[in-house]
């Protein structure tokens, strides 16, 4: 099982996700040229991608998914909100409200909290291993916690640094709805989180949803990482995803 992101911020999103008999996106928010060639750039043919998973409408998430469906014809895995919200009728397409099982990869749904119609989270499973993917969020729920927990690897917003945010330029009404129970993961809550999350089966973390306004790669990286010592955690690999850049691969 393995995964990388092709792209991740407030301009556009995506993410690469492989199991031996599963090739998936997680999001198309860049547009569809753009996936294509950055699949391309990682030796995997688009037109090899079965599924999409939605984490939600908004448009950094869903901008070249149309056009995607249209050349590639994947299945797209969705709640009936977001496709409503999205405004155009998916023609292959399946509802996921609740966990599943497809071929080889287990989808588990976390329910996020965002101010779109509908929003979800997810952990992917395959062959005893896992990977945690949350984006978009304003908390996590203590009844999620469980399923959460000590996995392999975490795709985690880390959105804002909360001061860059109330001192920067953005209007006073946008500022409050990002702190919201409906907007995104500050660094802190996003530390705060994972420090609670991560067990002895974690290898990997890539913070993703970087706000390039109200945030910088190395102030994430720096909350993230003396929160996890404040506690006596360390987990070997912790990386920063970027707007237009591809990680290199996670394998586990």
């Amino acid at each position: 099982m393995k995964i990388c992101v092709l792209a991740s911020g407030s301009k556009g999103n995506s993410s690469y996700i492989e199991t031996e008999g599963t090739r998936s996106l997680v999001d198309i928010g860049m547009s569809a040229g753009y996936v294509s060639k950055a699949l391309k750039s990682i030796d995997v043919e688009p037109s090899s991608i079965q599924r999409v998973f939605i984490t939600h409408a908004h448009t950094d998430h869903v901008a070249g998914l149309k056009v995607f469906l249209k050349k590639y014809h994947p299945t797209v895995y969705l709640t009936k909100k977001m496709e409503e919200e999205i405004g155009f009728d998916i023609e292959d397409k399946v509802y996921i409200d609740e966990d599943m099982k497809i071929f080889d990869l287990s989808v588990s749904v976390i329910k996020t909290s965002h101010d779109a119609s509908d929003s979800n989270g997810y952990v992917f499973s395959s062959n005893g291993k896992s990977i945690v993917y949350i984006t978009d969020t304003g908390y996590i729920h203590v009844k999620n916690f469980p399923k959460l927990s000590n996995k392999n690897v975490y795709v985690f917003e880390s959105n804002h640094d909360v001061r860059m945010l109330k001192e920067g330029r953005y209007p006073y009404y946008l500022q409050q709805r990002i702190l919201s129970d409906k907007g995104h993961l500050s660094n802190k809550d996003s530390a705060y989180y994972l420090s609670n999350f991560i067990g002895d089966n974690t290898s990997n973390i890539i913070l993703i949803h970087l706000s390039e306004e109200n945030n910088k790669p190395e102030i994430a990286l720096k909350t993230l990482i003396d929160t996890l010592e404040d506690k006596g955690i360390r987990v070997p690999n912790i990386e920063i995803a970027y707007q237009k850049e591809i990680t290199e691969f996670v394998e586990i």
